[in-house]
């Protein structure tokens, strides 16, 4: 799963070139035909027949006509000046490319010829390439000056909000020109999400943010934020099926029957033992860090956290908390065949439109020394976790 990912970034940019370029051919046209644009990711080129097909961002297959007189234009990475564009040969298009058509229809007064084929007079190009290069200078720019936790905290008045990232907390500043977008219920794709605003977040949502982090990185100053309501859940497994992607599992919590569906976008990793040995001394310390602040004379519910068990959140992985998040990232990936009834999970899902059916966003096996060591080791890790993992679906990779 990738929440901007390469492919949100280049339909945005490439629309917006194509809105423009398009209005100024028909502009320097008399009188303008009617136009339309058609946007997707090529699946097949067929060169002898001057076609390529689309498959757009709803879904559909769409096949393109072109002739020798359609532009088609290679805009580079970033650019959204057409002067800046490079004419290509049609022949040069690939799968995997993202592609904007735009099709010249009839005139009004009906001229033009009828075509059951849509007929583009240009094409605006990102090659599979560009949106490869896009996705690593994001994930790059996300490791560098990104941050994901769970919202503890709101100052609608100071357009502030603190997030939990491991065992550490980091303030977040928020502001009007900031980039906000909200996940659906039943996606962690940013595909998916739409524009937010500051309103929308709620204590306890999971919170992606990039932006410029002080010295210590305990302050942000945001630019993009993703927000969405997740569940973090362990829970033991009653029942695989494999050919479904479907586990049936008991949440340790609530005590009930859930159905978690594992999709291919669905980060799956397992601890290995040594690893998880450690994370459960790590975690317990803290736990226990946070009781003895609780219990001392003064001492108030959660006073803990932010202050004895930051210290200990530094040791995981030789960083902060957010670096457990690098360890499971680099684990190798886990298939639903090596699960089996009886293994204890830790699990990040959507929040979904039916409370009994959830979609794992992340999964996590070998933790049972973590449940056992500290009740909020599954909220610390899986809200520290990117959603999906290797650098997280942020719109913008």
């Amino acid at each position: 799963m990738k929440v901007f990912d390469a492919l949100a970034l280049a339909r945005v940019g490439l629309a917006t070139l194509a809105a423009l370029y398009g209005g100024a051919l028909a502009h320097a046209q008399q009188p303008p035909a009617a136009r339309s644009q058609v946007a997707g990711s090529v699946t097949a080129v067929d060169a002898a027949n001057n076609q390529l097909t689309l498959k757009t961002d709803k879904g559909e297959a769409v096949t393109i006509a072109t002739t020798e007189k359609t532009l088609v234009l290679h805009m580079p990475p970033g650019e959204t000046d057409p002067k800046k564009g490079n004419k290509m040969l049609f022949s040069s298009l690939a799968p995997g490319d993202r592609v904007v058509a735009i099709i010249r229809q009839a005139a009004p007064d009906g001229n033009a010829p009828d075509r059951k084929t849509p007929q583009a007079s240009s094409l605006i190009v990102r090659t599979k390439a560009d949106i490869a290069g896009l996705q690593q200078k994001d994930q790059d720019d996300w490791k560098k000056r990104g941050a994901t936790g769970t919202v503890v905290a709101l100052d609608a008045a100071a357009m502030t909000a603190t997030i939990k990232v491991g065992q550490r907390t980091i303030t977040v500043q928020l502001s009007e020109k900031a980039v906000y977008h909200r996940y659906s219920l039943d996606s962690a794709r940013f595909s998916d999400a739409k524009l937010s605003s500051f309103s929308e977040i709620a204590v306890g949502d999971q919170m992606r943010v990039l932006g410029d982090k002080n010295e210590d990185g305990s302050v942000i100053k945001a630019e993009r934020i993703v927000s969405g309501s997740f569940r973090q859940i362990a829970a033991t497994i009653t029942s695989i099926d494999v050919g479904t992607g479907e586990l049936k599992v008991k949440d340790l919590a609530t005590k009930k029957a859930l159905t978690i569906r594992v999709t291919a976008d669905s980060a799956m990793k397992k601890l290995p033992d040594q690893l998880a040995a450690m994370l459960a001394r790590r975690y317990g310390q803290a736990a226990q860090a946070t009781q003895a602040a609780q219990a001392a004379p003064g001492g108030q519910p959660g006073g803990g956290a932010g202050g004895g068990a930051r210290g200990t959140g530094r040791g995981m992985g030789g960083g902060r908390g957010g670096d457990v998040g690098q360890m499971l990232d680099a684990l190798p990936p886990l298939l639903l065949a090596d699960l089996k009834a009886g293994d204890a999970i830790m699990v990040s899902t959507t929040q979904g439109t039916d409370p009994g059916r959830v979609t794992a966003i992340t999964l996590l096996a070998g933790v049972e020394p973590l449940l056992t060591a500290s009740p909020n080791a599954t909220r610390d890790i899986m809200s520290g976790w990117n959603l999906g993992g290797g650098g997280g679906d942020t719109g913008g990779q």
